[in-house]
């Protein structure tokens, strides 16, 4: 059968070949110079009809005034010179009637040599031929057909639980994936069926690619890894003749692990484009729902996959038989962020006074994944200074940097945009001074670092899993301080609010139309919940309220934003003074600590010896921003 097509291919080729000749010889020849005989080109110089001449060996050729070129091949040099150059060529170009003239002795090309640049042509179009020919039959396992997969089962790559830290429930799901592989039959012989497919989800930079690897280095079975965007190809159907040759490796060496990465790329939901349609993406996911079917009881193969995008995923796919367990891998607590911690410290050398308690503490919100930035950046600005350990300060440094990038010291800031800077950061700190669940103060700064031009940074006492209407308003109402501290103080407002304008409004849309905080409204969602990407999907979806409704929820959230607006207004105008001490001693110093700022609010002496005391280990000095702090984008 692959001889039959190899040959369809070749006759293919070689009509393809005689098209292409065929137009060339008729090009060329639609372009040929006309020959003339020796009496005719006697007589063209004779009545100067020659503008150019130009002789190569024994070929002469000429240009004549109508633009129109003349050939003729001469038998005896000798009377071509004495009748044509000596009496009409070399007078002519004298007297100008002949512009160029150029005269070469040498041999006259053979015929042959004007199809050296068919047979090129032919070459490379036959290698070409063969090349693709080869990689579509996946000769030597280099074909667009054969799946690229990671093998990770050897000794020295190979990942355990032990590697896996702030997961226990995660871990403790997963144990009976272990071992069925290790020892199937007593779950066989009971009549137990293991789930065919695992589906970890949870936000980036979680573990999940680790918790797979993890589970595989403990049941010892090969790891076939591969992410969903490899089964996408140029040609149609690559993408579900990849599925097949994934799941052919995969029952040569079972029982093993098949990971599908990122597996978004290739499983969102059918039919959600613009006219449905059957592309190459949805070929790929059919033949990926054929193969999760076709596993027998005794294939021994568990096919895990990952996303952080579960919502675009194809029913069918999550369907029981196929992905028919879910795993939520979520941001991880205190206890969890400790134990990471740790995990990444191997390796590398802290000063007595870092305290990983504390660390954890500050870093509410962070992942696994941010973890391990956070140590790889303190370790890199502590080899920067040549020190052989990393300090507290190390820490705390590269928590700034991580969150909100490097510091600009050098960057030129007019006085003018200082003093706006700091009395825009000072009203968010007094502002959330005063607010019942606003998180405390950490640092205010005026330096510019990434896109901010300044900060004001809170710190989170403890992990929360849900948010209040309470809280939710005063988090708008620390929002506009900077936005109330503008106007109250300097009688201007600046474009330096436009990021708090932004969050503050879409906080407050999600109170009203999400999560039921209006007494107009009620507790009725309105608009779809998910955050659908398809096109297609959107223009096929009516808005399900009506414009009336619409414009209730528009002045549900006015009133709340005004609401907030109000309140930062009476607060700061309050205190009034404590906003232009704290901005006073922004421009002076530039940066102030959480416990510098207390000591102005409190109405009592800071003392710098305070905030570095050996004898107490300073919770500002291994702290970290929450996901909630506020860098305000200024406009330049």
């Amino acid at each position: 059968m692959k001889n039959k097509k190899n040959i369809g291919s070749f006759l293919y080729l070689a009509v393809l070949m005689v098209i292409i000749i065929a137009v060339f010889s008729a090009i060329s020849s639609g372009s040929k110079p006309k020959s003339v005989t020796y009496a005719e080109l006697v007589n063209l110089f004779k009545e100067e009809q020659v503008t150019e001449f130009e002789m190569v060996g024994a070929k002469v050729s000429c240009k004549l005034k109508d633009n129109s070129i003349v050939t003729h091949t001469i038998v005896s040099f000798s009377l071509f010179q004495s009748t044509i150059i000596d009496k009409y060529v070399i007078p002519q170009q004298e007297a100008g009637i002949i512009k160029n003239y150029d005269f070469s002795e040498g041999f006259t090309i053979p015929w042959w040599v004007s199809f050296i640049p068919y047979l090129l042509l032919f070459g490379a179009i036959i290698l070409v031929w063969w090349y693709t020919t080869k990689q579509m039959n996946g000769k030597n396992g280099g074909g667009f057909a054969k799946v690229r997969v990671k093998m990770g089962s050897d000794e020295k790559n190979r990942k355990t639980f032990a590697d896996v830290a702030g997961a226990d429930e995660e871990k403790e799901e997963l144990e009976e994936i272990v071992d069925f592989l290790k020892a199937p039959r007593k779950y066989l012989e009971i009549g137990a069926r293991i789930p065919k497919g695992v589906l970890l989800v949870g936000p980036p930079g979680t573990g999940k690619t680790l918790l797979a690897k993890a589970v595989a280095g403990e049941a010892q079975v090969p790891f076939f890894s591969i992410s969903g965007s490899d089964f996408v190809e140029l040609y149609v159907g690559v993408g579900a003749s990849r599925v097949r040759d994934l799941f052919d490796q995969a029952k040569k060496n079972n029982p093993c692990i098949v990971f599908i990465d990122e597996i978004d790329a290739v499983g969102r939901h059918r039919g959600a484009g613009i006219g449905g349609g059957h592309d190459e993406r949805e070929q790929t996911l059919n033949q990926l729902l054929v193969e999760m079917d076709g596993f027998g009881a005794h294939s021994g193969i568990i096919v895990m996959a990952a996303t952080n995008r579960v919502d675009t995923l194809d029913p069918a796919l999550m369907r029981a038989g196929r992905f028919d367990r879910q795993i939520y891998v979520g941001k991880p607590d205190q206890n969890g962020r400790e134990e990471i911690l740790k995990v990444h410290a191997r390796g590398k050398s802290f000063d007595p006074d870092v305290n990983f308690k504390d660390i954890a503490k500050s870093t509410v919100g962070f992942t696994g994944a941010d973890i391990e930035n956070l140590l790889n950046e303190a370790a890199l600005l502590a080899a920067r200074q040549n020190k052989k350990t990393i300090s507290a300060q190390d820490i705390q440094d590269s928590v700034m940097k991580v969150i909100a990038g490097p510091e600009k010291k050098s960057r030129k800031i007019v006085e003018k945009e200082r003093r706006l800077t700091a009395y825009h950061e000072a009203g968010h700190a007094v502002v959330n001074k005063f607010l019942t669940t606003a998180d405390e103060v950490h640092e205010i700064s005026i330096i510019p670092r990434g896109f901010a031009g300044g900060y004001t940074m809170s710190l989170p006492q403890e992990d929360l899993s849900y948010s209040t209407k309470n809280m939710m308003f005063e988090e708008i109402v620390s929002l506009l301080g900077g936005r109330v501290s503008e106007k109250l103080t300097l009688d201007d407002i600046s474009t330096g609010a436009s990021n708090d304008i932004q969050r503050a409004t879409s906080i407050a849309r999600s109170m009203v139309t999400r999560y039921g905080m209006s007494d107009k409204i009620g507790p009725i969602l309105y608009g779809s919940d998910s955050s659908e990407v398809f096109l297609g999907y959107e223009l096929g979806n009516k808005t399900d309220y009506s414009e009336h409704v619409a414009a209730i929820i528009d002045d549900e959230v006015k009133s709340i934003i005004e609401s907030a607006y109000n309140k930062a207004e009476q607060i700061l105008s309050e205190h009034l003074d404590k906003v232009k001490e704290v901005a006073e001693r922004l421009l002076a110093k530039e940066k102030i600590s959480g416990a510098e700022f207390n000591a102005i609010m409190e109405g009592r002496e800071f003392i710098e010896a305070q905030e570095i005391s050996p004898s107490e280990p300073a919770e500002d000095l291994n702290s970290s921003a929450d996901q909630n702090s506020d860098t305000d984008s200024r406009e330049e």
